[in-house]
Order: structure tokens, then C-alpha cells, then sequence
């Protein structure tokens, strides 16, 4: 009975049932289980009462660095990360190097992840063979190697021909197609959202257009493949409205809104500091509004992260020639918890359903939930919580966040893995 949990008093939100309740909750083989008459010997108990008991959230956007920029980021720190910050299950982008374009590179991105053990690693594959986008990659023997959906992230497919070839293979497979939707032409050397604070700081910009353009296309090949695809990190007015009108129309199309995205405009770019440069960027105040008012509504269903580590060495090079990205899964619950919720924005079981029940659906997953007989994948939440960001103190090897010394509310206490606890905020260092 050592790996057997009894959480006691929780405030447990079930996204599955949608309901909410104050109840215990007993873990027994990895999965949950119908609570006791006694509380077996050797079980180890958890006083939750004031705590949210949730499904582990999902995070569909994550970047692992590994192979090949490991300085960076490893499989091993990035799943740790990725439990420190409540997250059970996570997919892993494949712009690493070598590209993950073969069912070599997903199966053994498979095996690391069950190796460490902190979180489930989804691997997706390259849409393109190097991601060059010239040349489909083996999308149906990555698929049967286990990867999960297929995307070229960090670039785009700008030959239409080759996207819906792609469109077509994934459909009959019924694996999504995720979209870094940009313009590569558009968005030329830019480095931040191109507008009047982008003139004012002298500095290239990348416009919206870049962006509603790649969307446009996508719903138009989606409607004629009737493919399922995903645009990630959103970030403009446009396409946000592109989006819903083809979700009105019956589009196979979803979006993901990012915590940055949410939290931020081009008015906090700091040039001096390259934690603010991210692709896309931040945009207007206009473009953040209306994707909250989506993620809040549901046009917007998915919340994910875009986890982007990389090295001070490369992020010191300057905001023309620093890499894009910034690190996010041990500030997610932080800031989108602070901006949806204690807002007023959602309520706390729509939060919990953008980051359980709309990444599970799209990627074909069971339904997450807290009843009998459910994989024991769980994050225990406080709510109640106060912080203040110190990215010196994260897991990831990587500490390129714009957050840095953000009060926030909300942080995962404890999160479990098929039964295995995975991240003990009260466990001495």
C-alpha cells in the first residue's frame, strides 16, 4: 500500500461531470478508486481542505530541446518543469535537432519520457521532412510510432499544395495538424508586433497580417480536407475573428491562447530584456482583448503554454538577434489562473476545462475527469496562493521568462502521475 493516497478534503473540480464538490479522494494502483470504509495501513494522507483537486492539465505546446540543444532544455527537466507547474501530460514539439521528421526520433523521444517518469510526453512529428517544407515526412509511420499530431513549428508551410496533401493524410488518420501560422514573407526580419510602439522603439515589426493570412488559408484547405487543424499561439484580432466564423460554419478548427498572449501587449516590450521577444509577438491592446473575450467565451478552447527555453548565452545576443521564445509551464496556472479567474472573466471550472477537456479533445484523448476508475493524473491546486516569480528557483534549465518578479495567485502543491507523485511542493529541497 506505499504508493496508495488518500486526499483528504479537497475542493475537487471535475471537468468530465462538470461538477463541484468538497470531498476526498482515494488513490490505489495508479488509478482512482472508490474511497474506503477504513483508510488502509500505509496510506499516505493529504490535508487538501482549501485546495482545488483537478485532472493534471495537458500542455499541447511545449518545446524539450532535445536532441540537440540540450544547454537548453532536457526531456528530463522539461517533464520536471512541466510537474512542478501541475502538468501531467505535455506534447512535445519537434524543431529540435535533427528535426523530429522519422519514427526513430518519436519513439526514442517515447522512451526518454517514460524513463524519467514526471510526465507524459506526447510526442508531435514534422509535417515536412526537415521541416523544410518541401517534402512530406513519413506522417502515417509516425503515427503508428505514437506520435500524436504533426506540426512544423517555429516555421510554415507556405506551399499550399504540400498543406493539404498533408491535410488529406491527417484526416484519414484523424490526427490533428497543428499551424505556426505566419508568413514568412510578411514577417521578414521583424522582431516584435509592427505598430506605433515597434516605430517608437526602432525596431523591425512582424505584422498581424503575417499571421490572418496563414490562418485564412488553413480554414480554406480545412474546409475542403475537412481536416482537423489547430492554430497555435494565437495572437491577432483577425484571426481570432477568422476563427470564429469558420467555427461557426462547422470547421474543423481550434486555437490556442498562450499565458504571454493574455498577459501582454507590445507596450511591455522591454528591448533591453529578450524575454519579450517571442514569435508571434505580443500585440496591440485590442489584439490581447479579444483573445480573452475567446478564451473566456470558448471560441478559444485550449490554453498551452509555447514552453520556449533557451540559454542566457543566447539570449544575451541582443532583441535583432536573440532567439524567439519564452519559458512558460511554471508560470501557466499562475497567470492565467490570476488573469481568467480572479478576474471575473470564468469561473474556475472553465479554466480547468481550457487546459484538460479542450487539449484531450483535440488530441483524441480520453476525457479527463476525477471519478472511479480514472488514471490517477492530478493536480492538487492553491488557489489561495500568493507568489512572486523568481525564475532562479524553476526547474527548467532555462529561465527566459517576461514574468520575472510578477506577483501572482494560484500554484500546483502536488501533482500525481498514474498514482506517482511527481511534485511535492512541501518537500525540502
Amino acid at each position: 500500500m506505499e504508493n496508495t493516497w488518500y486526499i483528504r478534503g479537497g475542493h475537487l473540480i471535475d471537468p468530465l461531470t462538470g461538477t463541484e464538490n468538497i470531498a476526498d479522494l482515494f488513490i490505489k494502483d495508479g488509478v482512482i478508486a472508490r474511497l474506503p470504509a477504513q483508510i488502509p495501513p500505509k496510506t499516505r494522507i493529504i490535508e487538501a481542505h482549501g485546495m482545488a483537486v483537478v485532472p493534471g492539465f495537458i500542455d499541447i505546446h511545449v518545446h524539450l530541446r532535445e536532441p540537440g540543444n540540450e544547454a537548453a532544455e532536457t526531456i528530463k527537466s522539461g517533464c520536471r518543469a512541466a510537474a512542478r507547474g501541475g502538468f501531467t501530460t505535455i506534447v512535445s514539439m519537434p524543431n529540435t535537432n535533427p528535426p523530429t521528421d522519422s519514427t526513430g526520433m518519436i519513439s526514442r523521444i517515447i522512451r526518454q519520457s517514460r524513463k524519467c517518469g514526471l510526465a507524459r510526453v506526447l510526442p508531435s512529428g514534422c509535417i515536412s521532412k526537415n521541416r523544410a517544407g518541401k517534402k512530406l515526412a513519413d506522417l502515417r509511420g509516425m503515427a503508428k510510432a505514437g506520435a500524436i499530431a504533426f506540426t512544423d513549428d517555429g516555421s510554415t508551410i507556405t506551399d499550399n499544395v504540400i498543406m493539404e496533401q498533408a491535410m488529406r493524410i491527417c484526416r484519414k488518420i484523424e490526427l490533428p495538424i497543428f499551424d505556426h501560422a505566419l508568413d514568412p514573407t510578411l514577417a521578414g526580419n521583424g522582431v516584435m508586433h509592427k505598430g506605433p510602439e515597434s516605430k517608437r522603439l526602432g525596431l523591425p515589426g512582424i505584422p498581424s497580417l503575417a499571421e490572418s493570412r496563414i490562418v485564412e488559408r488553413d480554414i480554406r484547405l480545412a474546409s475542403r480536407t475537412r481536416c482537423k487543424i489547430h492554430i497555435q499561439h494565437i495572437s491577432a484580432l483577425e484571426s481570432v475573428k477568422l476563427v470564429r466564423k469558420a467555427l461557426s460554419k462547422g470547421v474543423r478548427i481550434s486555437a490556442e491562447a498562450t499565458p504571454h498572449h493574455l498577459a501582454l501587449t507590445d507596450r511591455d516590450v522591454q528591448p533591453k530584456n529578450t524575454s519579450f521577444k517571442m514569435n508571434p509577438p505580443v500585440r496591440s491592446g485590442k489584439d490581447r482583448k479579444a483573445i480573452l473575450s475567446a478564451v473566456a467565451d470558448g471560441a478559444i478552447r485550449i490554453l498551452a503554454t509555447d514552453h520556449a527555453p533557451h540559454t542566457k548565452k543566447d539570449k544575451s545576443k541582443g532583441f535583432l538577434s536573440a532567439p524567439f521564445g519564452v519559458v512558460g509551464l511554471e508560470t501557466a496556472i499562475g497567470i492565467t489562473f490570476t488573469l481568467l479567474v480572479k478576474s471575473g472573466m470564468m469561473s474556475r471550472m472553465e479554466w480547468v476545462r481550457r487546459w484538460t477537456s479542450g487539449p484531450a479533445q483535440l488530441l483524441n484523448l480520453p476525457a479527463p475527469g476525477l471519478g472511479e476508475g480514472q488514471p490517477a493524473d492530478i493536480s492538487i491546486l492553491d488557489l489561495d496562493s500568493k507568489w512572486t516569480v523568481r525564475s532562479a528557483k524553476f526547474a527548467s534549465k532555462s529561465k527566459n521568462t517576461p514574468f520575472e518578479n510578477r506577483k501572482l495567485t494560484g500554484r500546483a502543491v502536488y501533482t500525481f502521475l498514474e498514482g506517482r507523485i511527481t511534485w511535492n511542493a512541501h518537500k525540502k529541497k
